[in-house]
Protein backbone atom coordinates (compact mmCIF):
# COMPACT_ATOMS: atom_id res chain seq x y z
CA UNK A 1 0.00 0.00 0.00
CA UNK A 2 2.99 2.12 0.37
CA UNK A 3 4.52 1.53 -2.60
CA UNK A 4 1.32 2.29 -4.22
CA UNK A 5 0.91 5.43 -2.28
CA UNK A 6 4.18 6.51 -3.34
CA UNK A 7 3.65 5.69 -7.14
CA UNK A 8 1.05 7.80 -6.90
CA UNK A 9 2.29 10.77 -5.59
CA UNK A 10 5.16 10.63 -7.62
CA UNK A 11 3.77 10.10 -10.75
CA UNK A 12 0.86 13.17 -9.96
CA UNK A 13 4.01 15.19 -9.40
CA UNK A 14 5.56 14.06 -12.99
CA UNK A 15 1.88 14.84 -14.62
CA UNK A 16 1.97 18.40 -12.84
CA UNK A 17 5.41 18.80 -14.58
CA UNK A 18 4.83 17.26 -17.51
CA UNK A 19 1.79 19.63 -18.61
CA UNK A 20 3.43 22.94 -17.69
CA UNK A 21 1.68 25.51 -19.20
CA UNK A 22 -1.71 24.09 -18.81
CA UNK A 23 -0.87 22.97 -15.00
CA UNK A 24 -0.20 27.11 -14.37
CA UNK A 25 -3.47 28.23 -16.67
CA UNK A 26 -5.34 25.86 -14.58
CA UNK A 27 -3.55 26.92 -10.74
CA UNK A 28 -4.37 30.64 -12.16
CA UNK A 29 -8.05 29.77 -12.84
CA UNK A 30 -8.56 27.96 -9.06
CA UNK A 31 -6.66 30.62 -7.38
CA UNK A 32 -9.00 33.81 -8.92
CA UNK A 33 -11.92 31.38 -7.79
CA UNK A 34 -10.88 31.20 -4.15
CA UNK A 35 -10.09 34.61 -3.89
CA UNK A 36 -13.16 35.89 -4.65
CA UNK A 37 -14.92 33.10 -2.22
CA UNK A 38 -11.94 34.94 0.36
CA UNK A 39 -13.10 38.43 -0.64
CA UNK A 40 -16.95 37.21 -0.10
CA UNK A 41 -15.73 36.64 3.57
CA UNK A 42 -14.04 39.81 3.96
CA UNK A 43 -16.66 41.80 2.48
CA UNK A 44 -19.71 39.91 4.49
CA UNK A 45 -17.78 40.77 8.28
CA UNK A 46 -17.01 44.09 7.20
CA UNK A 47 -21.44 44.49 6.20
CA UNK A 48 -22.26 42.49 9.01
CA UNK A 49 -19.86 44.75 11.57
CA UNK A 50 -21.12 48.18 9.55
CA UNK A 51 -25.25 46.66 10.39
CA UNK A 52 -24.48 46.36 13.90
CA UNK A 53 -23.27 49.52 14.45
CA UNK A 54 -26.08 50.94 12.78
CA UNK A 55 -28.21 48.61 15.11
CA UNK A 56 -26.30 49.90 18.36
CA UNK A 57 -27.76 53.23 17.06
CA UNK A 58 -30.77 52.78 17.00
CA UNK A 59 -33.09 52.81 20.95
CA UNK A 60 -36.24 54.11 21.75
CA UNK A 61 -36.41 57.00 24.51
CA UNK A 62 -39.57 57.33 26.36
CA UNK A 63 -40.26 60.76 27.60
CA UNK A 64 -42.28 61.03 31.51
CA UNK A 65 -44.87 63.89 32.35
CA UNK A 66 -42.95 66.21 34.40
CA UNK A 67 -44.75 65.38 37.79
CA UNK A 68 -44.30 61.70 37.29
CA UNK A 69 -42.81 59.93 40.41
CA UNK A 70 -39.78 58.03 40.11
CA UNK A 71 -41.31 54.68 41.70
CA UNK A 72 -43.85 54.92 38.81
CA UNK A 73 -41.20 55.45 36.21
CA UNK A 74 -38.65 52.65 37.56
CA UNK A 75 -41.38 50.05 37.92
CA UNK A 76 -42.34 50.92 33.90
CA UNK A 77 -38.37 50.37 33.36
CA UNK A 78 -38.60 46.69 35.33
CA UNK A 79 -41.74 45.96 33.33
CA UNK A 80 -39.57 46.53 30.35
CA UNK A 81 -36.56 44.36 31.22
CA UNK A 82 -39.31 41.48 31.73
CA UNK A 83 -40.00 41.93 28.02
CA UNK A 84 -38.18 39.35 25.92
CA UNK A 85 -37.32 42.00 22.82
CA UNK A 86 -35.72 44.23 25.49
CA UNK A 87 -31.99 43.88 25.64
CA UNK A 88 -31.56 46.92 28.17
CA UNK A 89 -33.55 49.63 29.76
CA UNK A 90 -31.19 52.86 30.99
CA UNK A 91 -32.75 55.54 33.51
CA UNK A 92 -32.15 59.46 32.88
CA UNK A 93 -33.92 61.20 35.96
CA UNK A 94 -34.28 65.05 35.61
CA UNK A 95 -31.44 66.54 37.28
CA UNK A 96 -29.34 64.29 35.28
CA UNK A 97 -31.19 65.30 31.71
CA UNK A 98 -30.38 68.80 32.91
CA UNK A 99 -26.65 68.21 33.94
CA UNK A 100 -26.07 66.34 30.36
CA UNK A 101 -28.11 69.60 28.99
CA UNK A 102 -25.15 71.84 30.35
CA UNK A 103 -22.38 69.48 29.76
CA UNK A 104 -23.92 69.45 26.22
CA UNK A 105 -24.10 73.15 25.70
CA UNK A 106 -21.54 74.32 27.91
CA UNK A 107 -19.96 76.84 24.81
CA UNK A 108 -23.33 78.20 23.77
CA UNK A 109 -24.06 80.73 26.31
CA UNK A 110 -27.68 81.90 24.79
CA UNK A 111 -28.48 78.13 25.38
CA UNK A 112 -27.86 78.09 28.85
CA UNK A 113 -29.14 81.84 29.60
CA UNK A 114 -32.58 80.96 28.28
CA UNK A 115 -32.42 77.60 30.72
CA UNK A 116 -31.50 80.27 33.10
CA UNK A 117 -33.89 82.19 32.67
CA UNK A 118 -36.28 79.94 33.06
CA UNK A 119 -35.65 79.57 36.88
CA UNK A 120 -36.58 75.67 36.91
CA UNK A 121 -35.89 72.59 35.19
CA UNK A 122 -37.97 71.80 32.19
CA UNK A 123 -36.25 69.01 31.27
CA UNK A 124 -38.17 65.49 31.37
CA UNK A 125 -37.03 61.96 33.17
CA UNK A 126 -36.84 59.21 30.28
CA UNK A 127 -36.15 55.44 29.50
CA UNK A 128 -33.36 54.71 27.06
CA UNK A 129 -34.28 51.47 25.88
CA UNK A 130 -32.57 49.24 23.50
CA UNK A 131 -34.36 46.42 21.80
CA UNK A 132 -32.77 42.98 20.75
CA UNK A 133 -33.12 43.58 17.51
CA UNK A 134 -34.95 46.43 15.41
CA UNK A 135 -38.00 44.71 14.11
CA UNK A 136 -38.87 44.46 18.44
CA UNK A 137 -39.31 48.37 18.55
CA UNK A 138 -42.85 48.26 17.12
CA UNK A 139 -44.04 46.11 20.00
CA UNK A 140 -42.46 48.06 22.59
CA UNK A 141 -43.80 51.54 21.31
CA UNK A 142 -47.19 49.69 21.84
CA UNK A 143 -46.55 48.67 25.41
CA UNK A 144 -45.58 52.15 26.20
CA UNK A 145 -48.88 53.37 25.12
CA UNK A 146 -50.89 50.54 26.31
CA UNK A 147 -49.71 48.98 29.36
CA UNK A 148 -51.11 49.18 32.58
CA UNK A 149 -47.66 49.93 34.65
CA UNK A 150 -47.42 53.18 32.35
CA UNK A 151 -50.83 54.52 33.68
CA UNK A 152 -50.73 56.99 37.08
CA UNK A 153 -53.73 56.16 39.80
CA UNK A 154 -55.81 58.78 38.03
CA UNK A 155 -55.57 56.48 34.70
CA UNK A 156 -53.65 58.89 32.93
CA UNK A 157 -50.66 58.36 31.05
CA UNK A 158 -47.31 58.79 32.50
CA UNK A 159 -45.53 58.59 28.66
CA UNK A 160 -45.28 62.03 27.50
CA UNK A 161 -43.92 61.23 24.42
CA UNK A 162 -42.18 58.19 22.68
CA UNK A 163 -39.06 59.27 20.92
CA UNK A 164 -37.89 56.69 18.20
CA UNK A 165 -34.22 57.34 17.29
CA UNK A 166 -34.83 55.75 13.59
CA UNK A 167 -32.46 54.33 11.72
CA UNK A 168 -34.27 51.82 10.27
CA UNK A 169 -34.55 52.74 6.86
CA UNK A 170 -30.25 52.95 6.53
CA UNK A 171 -30.50 49.44 8.37
CA UNK A 172 -33.11 47.71 6.11
CA UNK A 173 -31.05 49.60 3.33
CA UNK A 174 -28.27 47.78 4.56
CA UNK A 175 -30.01 44.51 4.56
CA UNK A 176 -31.03 44.46 1.14
CA UNK A 177 -26.98 45.56 -0.24
CA UNK A 178 -26.01 42.80 1.76
CA UNK A 179 -28.57 40.21 0.49
CA UNK A 180 -28.18 41.52 -3.06
CA UNK A 181 -23.54 41.45 -2.47
CA UNK A 182 -24.21 37.69 -0.87
CA UNK A 183 -26.92 36.48 -4.08
CA UNK A 184 -24.37 38.26 -6.38
CA UNK A 185 -20.94 36.51 -5.01
CA UNK A 186 -22.78 33.41 -4.83
CA UNK A 187 -23.29 33.53 -8.84
CA UNK A 188 -19.99 34.73 -9.64
CA UNK A 189 -18.51 31.92 -7.38
CA UNK A 190 -21.26 29.30 -8.82
CA UNK A 191 -19.43 30.77 -12.37
CA UNK A 192 -15.84 30.70 -11.69
CA UNK A 193 -16.30 27.16 -9.65
CA UNK A 194 -17.70 25.86 -12.76
CA UNK A 195 -15.12 27.19 -15.37
CA UNK A 196 -12.15 25.97 -12.66
CA UNK A 197 -14.15 22.26 -12.72
CA UNK A 198 -13.90 22.74 -17.10
CA UNK A 199 -10.64 23.76 -17.19
CA UNK A 200 -9.03 21.26 -14.67
CA UNK A 201 -11.18 18.66 -16.37
CA UNK A 202 -9.50 19.54 -19.29
CA UNK A 203 -6.26 19.67 -18.20
CA UNK A 204 -6.47 15.99 -16.39
CA UNK A 205 -7.93 14.71 -19.79
CA UNK A 206 -5.41 15.85 -21.47
CA UNK A 207 -2.47 14.07 -18.60
CA UNK A 208 -4.59 10.78 -19.28
CA UNK A 209 -4.06 11.38 -23.23
CA UNK A 210 -0.29 11.99 -22.81
CA UNK A 211 -0.13 8.62 -20.71
CA UNK A 212 -2.44 7.29 -22.60
CA UNK A 213 0.05 4.56 -23.25
CA UNK A 214 1.30 3.97 -19.61
CA UNK A 215 -2.48 3.67 -18.80
CA UNK A 216 -3.04 0.98 -21.31
CA UNK A 217 -0.45 -1.19 -20.12
CA UNK A 218 -1.29 -0.83 -17.05
CA UNK A 219 -4.90 -1.89 -17.64
CA UNK A 220 -3.78 -4.79 -19.52
CA UNK A 221 -1.57 -6.15 -16.68
CA UNK A 222 -4.79 -5.79 -14.37
CA UNK A 223 -4.75 -2.41 -12.84
CA UNK A 224 -7.71 -1.54 -10.91
CA UNK A 225 -9.56 1.74 -11.73
CA UNK A 226 -8.18 3.09 -8.23
CA UNK A 227 -4.77 2.74 -8.71
CA UNK A 228 -5.13 4.30 -12.50
CA UNK A 229 -7.30 7.22 -11.13
CA UNK A 230 -5.00 8.04 -8.38
CA UNK A 231 -2.18 10.29 -9.55
CA UNK A 232 -4.91 12.48 -11.83
CA UNK A 233 -6.50 12.87 -8.70
CA UNK A 234 -3.12 14.13 -7.16
CA UNK A 235 -2.41 15.86 -9.32
CA UNK A 236 -6.01 18.04 -9.04
CA UNK A 237 -6.02 17.98 -5.39
CA UNK A 238 -2.26 20.09 -6.11
CA UNK A 239 -3.50 22.33 -8.01
CA UNK A 240 -6.11 23.54 -5.59
CA UNK A 241 -3.40 23.06 -2.74
CA UNK A 242 -0.75 25.72 -4.75
CA UNK A 243 -4.25 27.31 -5.57
CA UNK A 244 -5.23 28.04 -1.94
CA UNK A 245 -1.81 29.01 -0.64
CA UNK A 246 -1.28 31.61 -3.26
CA UNK A 247 -4.82 33.07 -2.17
CA UNK A 248 -3.33 32.81 1.52
CA UNK A 249 -0.57 34.49 0.75
CA UNK A 250 -1.83 37.40 -1.33
CA UNK A 251 -4.52 37.95 1.46
CA UNK A 252 -1.75 38.49 3.48
CA UNK A 253 -0.03 42.41 2.03
CA UNK A 254 -3.78 42.74 0.92
CA UNK A 255 -5.32 42.97 4.37
CA UNK A 256 -2.51 44.74 5.95
CA UNK A 257 -2.59 47.57 3.40
CA UNK A 258 -6.81 47.74 3.69
CA UNK A 259 -6.70 46.90 7.65
CA UNK A 260 -6.50 50.74 8.73
CA UNK A 261 -9.11 51.75 5.49
CA UNK A 262 -11.85 49.17 6.66
CA UNK A 263 -11.21 50.30 10.09
CA UNK A 264 -12.09 54.22 9.61
CA UNK A 265 -14.79 53.42 7.10
CA UNK A 266 -16.50 50.40 8.43
CA UNK A 267 -16.01 51.53 12.57
CA UNK A 268 -15.29 48.42 14.40
CA UNK A 269 -13.63 46.43 12.07
CA UNK A 270 -10.03 46.19 10.84
CA UNK A 271 -9.60 43.88 8.03
CA UNK A 272 -6.04 42.97 8.61
CA UNK A 273 -7.06 41.72 12.39
CA UNK A 274 -9.60 40.18 11.30
CA UNK A 275 -7.86 38.09 8.85
CA UNK A 276 -5.06 37.06 11.55
CA UNK A 277 -8.31 36.41 13.75
CA UNK A 278 -9.96 34.25 11.97
CA UNK A 279 -7.13 32.46 9.75
CA UNK A 280 -8.06 28.84 10.84
CA UNK A 281 -11.26 28.97 9.53
CA UNK A 282 -10.54 31.21 6.59
CA UNK A 283 -7.65 28.48 5.93
CA UNK A 284 -9.74 25.67 6.39
CA UNK A 285 -12.25 27.23 3.89
CA UNK A 286 -9.95 28.23 1.23
CA UNK A 287 -7.92 25.45 1.14
CA UNK A 288 -10.70 22.75 1.32
CA UNK A 289 -12.85 24.22 -1.49
CA UNK A 290 -9.51 24.02 -3.50
CA UNK A 291 -9.01 20.69 -2.72
CA UNK A 292 -12.49 19.59 -3.40
CA UNK A 293 -12.24 21.18 -7.00
CA UNK A 294 -9.38 19.55 -8.30
CA UNK A 295 -10.38 16.38 -6.78
CA UNK A 296 -13.85 16.53 -7.78
CA UNK A 297 -12.35 17.84 -11.11
CA UNK A 298 -10.21 15.05 -11.66
CA UNK A 299 -12.30 12.09 -10.69
CA UNK A 300 -15.06 13.46 -13.18
CA UNK A 301 -12.48 13.48 -15.95
CA UNK A 302 -10.69 9.76 -15.00
CA UNK A 303 -14.18 8.37 -14.21
CA UNK A 304 -15.17 9.39 -18.17
CA UNK A 305 -11.94 8.08 -19.45
CA UNK A 306 -12.25 4.58 -17.80
CA UNK A 307 -15.96 4.49 -18.71
CA UNK A 308 -14.65 4.49 -23.16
Amino acid sequence: MFLSFRRIVKTGFINFWRNGFVSISSVVVMTITLFVIGSLIFLDAMLDASLGLLRDKVDVNAYFVIDAPEESIQNVKQALEGLPEVAAVMFTSREEAYEQFKERHKEDQIELQALNELGENPLLASLSIKAKDPSYYERIDTFLQSDQSTLSSEGSSLVYNVNFNDNKAAIEKLQQVIGGIELFGLVVSIALITVSIVIVFNTIRMAIYISREEIAVMRLVGASDAYIRGPFVFEGIMYGVIAALLTLVSFYPLALWLGPATQDFFGNINLFTYYTAHFGPIFLIIMLTGVLLGAISSFLAVKKYLRT
